[in-house]
């Protein structure tokens, strides 16, 4: 799991993985929350787009 999040921190926030592998356990479990509701965000934007070309 926090090999995909490093991976997420160095492609989408432009980061380098050892930064968020160095953030204390509430600081990483902040980003992953964050990068999760991000994602789930992005998901539903993509149905809705999705349902419209329909």
């Amino acid at each position: 799991m926090e090999a995909n999040v490093a991976y997420y921190c160095l492609h989408k926030l432009h980061r380098w993985p050892h930064e968020f592998l160095a953030l204390d356990i509430q600081e990483r479990a902040y980003v992953v929350a964050a990068i999760d509701m991000k994602l789930e965000k992005d998901k539903k934007e993509a149905q809705k787009l999705k349902s419209k070309k329909r």
